[in-house]
């Protein structure tokens, strides 16, 4: 969320016309063609906010567009223009007239070739400007000049050409980049750098002795150099190591294989320094070609940042810079083990421990991320019992952490993309359903995308109706959620909320001993298989029904009930689609109400029943007495009807003989009977709270299936008819007048043609219930037998025996 001022500018940003574009960039071109100065930075940095603004392109004047290149490639200009000028670039890829190339150049600047290399590779690889790229880059690799330009600009640029396009580079150069990263990750200096004098008289030669580098927990390092060594200042191959470690996954994974001989007369740049002796000890392993040396000190590296995780940080910057190395540590061991299978059983003795260590450490817990997706990827290879990791990933973790939206993101896309992988684990996950819900509860907006993607394969029959409730029930759980943790006694850890929401009497009553039990299954961590009514918990938490982060919540569940209801109707069989019409009917009545929540429920439940009811038509018998008490409750009309208006459709369309041949004249008598007596309320009774008024569509409804059910038992119909005699008046007398004109029109309309049906008896049954030839697509296409022509042949002949004119 940006602050209003914020977004004040952006909208101006992108409202400016091209018109006005083209002046700034004009003013632009003036100052650029002078000595540029602070007033050429402030309009760079004007211009960029400009054109990032919008996700289209802007266009510019060529002769700005050529400045900026221009601008870019002088080795006289201030570092803080050229990044200015490679990011208005970069914003404008990809650009047919760029004339950019890193030939313009010189090698000795590693900072303006990395710059002009961002540029080109935003291009894409229309001109081989990748290729190009990491050849210029490459030239400067090669150079082994000790005190020569610095590589660490360059860096970056090569992780972005081994990302985009691994084949451009040769094998010779992806044996040097092998080479230089194992000299820079095991072989950088163990000294801190020295401390730059400012020259004052105190200064001495001795303080400016560089000392050892430390570990995090103050000891003097006695190991190697990594990105958890600590020191006051870095040399040039420390800075190196940190970079060279933060692209080293990115390398193995898109690095091309490169087999060979072993490289005998390799020896390690830093060869005669104060490491050589380390140098010489690892001779072994410089005997084996470089790909296979660097994943050895890859792996020697990874297994140094796990022993350094343990110790005890002095600094919180430094602890959180350990978690966030451990998870990458063992995210390379897992591409390690991917590539060469014997580094396996080297690394598992390694994770076990790790395991166990994080198991019982809740501030390393996203660290349990990586290590979970390990045994994923490994676990059966290994023959190694991940079930612990398992146990503390999708009990604890969602349980005690929903609120961390980078967890809960990580969490979810870890389930979704390894959902091949789970094997006998997929039933774990399953169950842990309503755990993940509450990843879902209070972060939806961001998550639903997901949830969407993993939604179908946690469903299965055992899970199914539960699922239904747990969503329904979904903004209720975001209220209990912030109820909880504004109840949680480690303040520190709890995310921002609405301080505006006053809720003192819903933090005592969370504790009243009366509502545990229902709040003990809210918050369950596991599927329970059973069904629980919270209606005491909606009236608990009513309070918290208008709080943001329940109406949003409240807004991604329909969405989520329409893939659910998808995903089982690939699987449901008839006593699953009875239990979910049961549970629609059952929950219509019982929502938590957030505002516009229980329309928009409705909408797709009303719709959902429908479909159910297609699918297996003779669920309409079976579960007659719960229709029938659904349609004689008071709250049935709830919503604008939409509910009702689709139960009784159901009913007029499928509870006849042919869907079922359990459907008996007794039932049809018994539903017109409560149809007819509801229709009579509706219309008849004056509106109040607890029957509010009702809507035509609810109406029209009522009266179709009333004909319907009165053309399958034809001594109905004498009754119904009389019935829709009236309502033709009532529709066309005064004391309807509040009711719209177009509403009681298509009241009336309908009235007419229900009575005109039946007239004619076998016609009405016909057209009101017809046989599966006539549902054929083949009935509706042919002009001479389709219905439409039934219809009108119907209404000539009735206005005839009327004596009226024909219409």
């Amino acid at each position: 969320m940006f602050t209003a001022g914020a977004e004040s500018l952006l909208r101006q940003a992108r409202e400016l016309q091209d018109e006005d574009l083209q002046k700034f960039s004009s003013r632009l071109r003036k100052l650029l063609q002078q000595d540029p100065g602070p007033e050429a930075a402030d309009t760079l940095q004007r211009l960029f906010f400009i054109m990032s603004a919008t996700k289209y392109n802007r266009k510019l004047e060529e002769t700005c567009v050529d400045l900026l290149q221009t601008t870019l490639c002088l080795p006289t200009c201030p570092e803080q223009l050229q990044l200015l000028c490679a990011a208005i670039l970069r914003e404008r890829a990809p650009c047919d007239s760029l004339r950019l190339s890193c030939d313009h150049i010189h090698i000795q600047n590693t900072r303006q070739l990395s710059l002009a290399a961002s540029v080109l590779l935003a291009q894409g690889d229309r001109k081989q400007e990748i290729r190009n790229v990491a050849q210029r880059v490459f030239k400067v690799l090669e150079s082994r000049q000790p005190e020569g330009p610095s590589l660490r600009p360059l860096l970056p640029v090569l992780s972005k050409v081994a990302g985009l396009a691994p084949g451009s580079l040769h094998e010779e150069q992806t044996r040097l980049l092998n080479k230089r990263l194992v000299d820079w990750l095991r072989y950088a200096s163990v000294q801190q750098g020295p401390v730059h004098s400012s020259g004052g008289f105190f200064s001495t030669p001795r303080a400016r002795l560089p000392g050892p580098i430390t570990e995090v927990d103050g000891a003097v390092a006695t190991d190697f150099f990594t990105v958890l060594s600590t020191g006051q200042h870095f040399t040039e191959d420390q800075w190196l190591n940190v970079q060279a470690f933060s692209m080293l996954r990115g390398w193995l994974l898109h690095s091309p294989e490169s087999p060979g001989a072993p490289d005998a007369d390799d020896k390690s740049e830093l060869e005669g320094s104060t490491l050589s002796v380390l140098s010489a000890a690892s001779s072994a392993s410089r005997r084996l070609p470089p790909q296979e040396q660097l994943r050895e000190k890859a792996f020697e590296y990874c297994q140094r940042l796990i022993e350094q995780s343990n110790r005890r940080a002095l600094r919180k910057g430094d602890a959180d810079l350990q978690k966030a190395c451990l998870v990458e540590a063992v995210l390379v061991l897992d591409v390690l083990c991917r590539q060469d299978p014997s580094f396996l059983y080297r690394t598992l003795s390694c994770l076990k421990a790790l395991q166990t260590r994080l198991c019982g450490d809740p501030t390393h817990v996203r660290a349990l991320l990586p290590l979970a997706q390990f045994f994923l990827n490994h676990g059966e290879a290994a023959a190694v019992a991940s079930g612990a990791v398992y146990q503390q990933l999708f009990t604890r973790v969602p349980s005690e952490h929903f609120h961390s939206p980078e967890l809960a993101f990580e969490f979810l896309r870890l389930c979704r993309d390894s959902l091949p992988l789970f094997g006998r684990s997929l039933g774990v996950l399953k169950l842990s359903f309503p755990n993940l819900f509450k990843f879902l509860a209070w972060n939806s907006p961001p998550l639903t995308a997901e949830f969407v993607g993993l939604l179908p394969a946690l469903l299965d029959a055992s899970t199914a109706v539960e699922m239904l409730h747990a969503l329904l029930d979904l903004p209720c759980l975001t209220a209990a959620l912030d109820l909880q943790l504004r109840l949680s006694p480690a303040a520190s850890e709890r995310p921002l909320w609405d301080a505006s929401l006053r809720t003192p009497s819903c933090l005592e009553a969370f504790r009243d001993p009366q509502f545990q039990g229902l709040l003990q299954h809210l918050l369950r961590t596991k599927a329970s298989g059973t069904a629980e009514r919270l209606a005491p918990l909606h009236q608990l938490l009513q309070p918290m029904a208008g709080c943001a982060r329940v109406v949003q919540c409240a807004e991604a569940v329909p969405t989520l009930l329409q893939v659910l209801f998808s995903s089982v109707a690939q699987f449901a069989d008839g006593a699953l689609a009875n239990q979910l019409a049961l549970a629609i009917l059952d929950r219509s009545d019982s929502l938590y109400q957030v505002p516009g929540y229980e329309a928009r429920v409705h909408s797709v439940l009303s719709s959902q029943f429908l479909a159910l009811c297609e699918q297996h038509p003779a669920l309409v018998v079976e579960l007659a007495r719960e229709l029938l008490e659904f349609a004689g409750s008071a709250s049935s009309t709830r919503s604008g009807g939409v509910m009702l208006t689709s139960v009784v459709w159901a009913i007029g369309e499928y509870l006849s003989v042919s869907w079922d041949r359990r459907c008996t004249v007794e039932q049809i008598n018994k539903f017109f009977e409560a149809l007819e007596a509801l229709l009579f309320e509706v219309t008849q009774s004056r509106p109040s709270t607890a029957l509010p008024k009702c809507p035509p569509q609810v109406i029209t409804a009522l009266m179709t299936t009333l004909t319907k059910l009165a053309s399958r038992s034809q001594d109905l119909i004498p009754r119904v008819s009389l019935f829709l005699s009236k309502m033709r008046t009532l529709a066309q007398s005064p004391a309807m007048s509040s009711v719209p004109c177009e509403d009681m029109g298509a009241v009336r309309v309908r009235t007419t043609e229900l009575l005109n049906l039946l007239k004619m008896p076998s016609v009405a049954q016909f057209v009101l219930t017809p046989s599966t030839e006539v549902s054929e697509p083949r009935y509706h296409r042919d002009t001479n037998t389709a219905l439409p022509l039934a219809l009108r042949t119907v209404s000539r002949l009735v206005e005839k025996e009327a004596g009226l004119p024909p219409g």
